[in-house]
């Protein structure tokens, strides 16, 4: 696999024999010069091999227009090699500085209400700003020029974060720049006009210059003209990431490029579109607390991005030792929990571990967020926990460049049945896509089933089943595939709003599922979502919640898994089979949650002679990640687990080869 402009993938430029690498964000401008000769110190004795450097800095590398202050990011460069630490360096380009927001407010963004974003924070640009685009690669260009050679430079960052704060922009240049996409997109305003259904609500358009982004309007915006500015928006922003990669890869060509994904739930950006961009896949994840599934939405976060490597080696770019600075309540980390969660990482193909930060600030917005060096310095729990990591760590060298073993369940995730599925003016604004798939992953895991997350263009032909939740986009060509895939022996399983509509948002006229009707063997002519607090029971002992259907089965040949018992429903099929010769395709009509998923998860894999790899005692407690010749055994438990290498402590993590 290659990236799109045929450069192979690469990992770090550096000799040496293969690592984990170990590392944090180093804002060492916030710190006086001679703090630095204590944070090397430090991170020698804590294992640090590298750390992401200049993020934030663009204020302090350009103070005024066009003039340059190298030095200082030149001593800190010059301190890490000195001590054996590499550095990928930011392009610095993620917020740009007074000087240049004050001389240009015309690059800030605009929000759909037409309220402007001000500086004072971050990420106060427009991503299809020309001017803010020009001075943004004149900095790239300074830095690629000054250290294409440098001994410390393994890799480029690119921005940080792109999409976090600015994504939807609906400025005059976002207009612009929407209408040049749509141009080159359809061609002629009359395919668009087809597409986006505009005979609807008096919206026909007779040029491009009439159309707008979806800005703040009187009633719900026009749905396809929604999806394609959410298409646009991630767009955009790749657009960035190849211009400034452009310049890198002119000056530098020997320093792969990298740019930091937010995997864990940053929805408008379509991330299995831009992992081709990049020479590495690199990516930032947060432990949301309270959550009972929070670890398993790590392992899913994780999995997933392993998925979009192609299975290769990624960058765990930032993630937090303790307590973070931005939920409501902000509690640290339990004994175990840095080490699991670092480990779970790699278990799905991280060949770096990094943390925001190196030492925690003492100012500013995030001076209450978790750092490898917290405030009370060096003699602190977590900086030993920190160093103990660095430890295993060097201990699993053999493991890098390993690669993903695949499993025999692939979950599908689907960036644009995500978008679209929680779109206004549907049967219900309830549908929150993501957490049925991570239901299904919480499920399986129950089961003691090790399932992939992989992306709709990934190969789907190389499982034995393929769960599909909400897949509510679904392309001729997609269902298509999935088409074969059974019909080639594979066992699909999907779910309620799932072959809705097409690529324009347009519905697969005859009854629903729609694209997928004809697979499944049923028809619905009318959904049925359940008020807040209403319930389905099943016969099989499990409760529906959010979500039912009228099925009616069509095809001779579908069997019946569960019906409804109660309800509007009651006696109506909701789960169904269709066997297709030595393949299946499944239905799942309501939302079950994680545990009455679980209940039906081994009747509906059960054809496909999946079965889990653990030992029974073990289902359900442990969670199995195989990565090569290394099988991992995390402990989802508060409680000792026993394997027969011996016990496996609270939230710990046995690599076993």
């Amino acid at each position: 696999m290659t990236i799109s402009d045929n450069t192979p993938r690469r990992w770090l430029r550096r000799a040496g024999e293969a690592r984990l690498e170990f590392g944090a964000d180093y804002n060492p401008e916030q710190w006086p010069r001679a703090v630095w000769d204590d944070d090397v110190r430090a991170m020698r004795e804590a294992g640090v091999t590298i750390v992401s450097l200049a993020i934030f800095s663009w204020a302090r590398l350009e103070p005024r227009d066009g003039e340059y202050d190298f030095a200082w990011l030149d001593d800190a460069m010059d301190l890490l090699h000195a001590n054996g630490i590499s550095v990928d360096l930011a392009t610095a380009t993620a917020s740009p500085p007074p000087w240049l927001t004050t001389k240009h407010p015309e690059i800030l963004p605009v929000t759909a209400e037409g309220n402007t974003l001000w500086p004072g924070a971050r990420q106060h640009w427009r991503p299809t700003s020309p001017v803010f685009r020009g001075h943004a690669l004149r900095l790239v260009r300074a830095l690629a020029t000054r250290y294409a050679d440098h001994p410390a430079l393994v890799a480029w960052h690119v921005n940080n974060e792109l999409g976090c704060h600015n994504v939807y922009d609906y400025s005059d240049d976002a207009a612009v720049a929407f209408r040049a996409w749509l141009q080159e997109r359809y061609g002629d305003v009359a395919a668009l006009n087809d597409a986006w259904g505009t005979a609807f609500w008096s919206q026909q358009y007779s040029d491009f210059e009439e159309i707008l982004p979806p800005r703040l309007a009187a009633s719900h915006p026009n749905p396809t003209q929604q999806l394609d500015f959410k298409r646009f928006s991630s767009d955009a922003l790749k657009e960035h990431l190849r211009a400034e990669r452009a310049i890198l890869r002119e000056l530098t060509p020997d320093v792969p490029v990298t740019t930091n994904f937010m995997v864990m739930g940053m929805k408008p950006m379509n991330y299995a579109d831009w992992a081709d961009e990049v020479d590495f896949v690199s990516n930032d994840h947060y432990v949301v607390l309270p959550n009972p599934q929070a670890r398993d939405e790590l392992s899913f976060s994780a999995n997933l991005t392993g998925m979009l490597a192609g299975g290769r080696p990624w960058f765990l770019m930032e993630h937090s030792t303790s307590a973070v600075n931005w939920q409501p309540v902000n509690v640290p980390k339990r004994p175990g929990d840095l080490a699991r969660d670092s480990l779970t990482h790699v278990a799905y193909g991280a060949d770096a571990v990094c943390f925001f930060q190196w030492r925690q600030s003492r100012a500013g917005a995030e001076k209450y967020h978790s750092a490898m060096l917290p405030h009370a310095g060096t003699e602190s729990a977590v900086f030993r926990s920190v160093t103990e990591l660095g430890r295993r760590l060097r201990e699993l060298a053999p493991l890098a460049g390993s690669v993903r073993t695949l499993a025999a369940v692939g979950i599908v995730f689907d960036w644009e049945s995500w978008w679209v599925s929680e779109q206004d003016s549907h049967p219900t604004d309830r549908v929150r896509y993501r957490q049925e798939a991570l239901d299904w992953y919480t499920a399986l895991l129950d089961n003691g089933i090790r399932a992939d997350v992989v992306p709709t263009g990934g190969d789907l032909e190389a499982y034995r089943v393929l769960i599909a939740p909400v897949l509510h986009v679904v392309p001729a060509e997609l269902a298509a595939r999935l088409t074969r895939f059974v019909e080639s022996g594979g066992h699909l399983v999907t779910t309620y709003f799932s072959g809705i509509v097409d690529e324009n948002d347009h519905v697969w006229l005859g009854g629903y599922p729609g694209a997928l009707r004809d697979l499944l063997g049923i028809r619905i002519e009318e959904f049925a979502p359940l008020l807040d607090g209403d319930t389905a029971e099943l016969d099989n002992g499990v409760t529906g919640t959010l979500w039912t259907d009228r099925i009616d089965v069509v095809a001779p040949e579908v069997e019946v898994i569960a019906r409804y018992k109660t309800g509007e429903q009651a006696s109506r099929a909701a789960i169904t089979r269709r066997p297709v010769g030595e393949g299946s395709a499944s239905y799942v009509s309501t939302r079950l949650g994680a545990g009455g998923l679980a209940a039906v998860v081994p009747s509906l894999i059960g054809p496909a002679g999946v079965v889990s790899e653990l030992p029974p005692e073990l289902r359900g407690r442990v969670e199995l990640a195989v990565r090569g010749d290394h099988r991992f055994l995390i402990n989802r438990t508060d409680e000792p687990v026993e394997l027969p290498s011996g016990t496996l402590e609270p939230r710990g993590v046995r690599v076993v080869t």
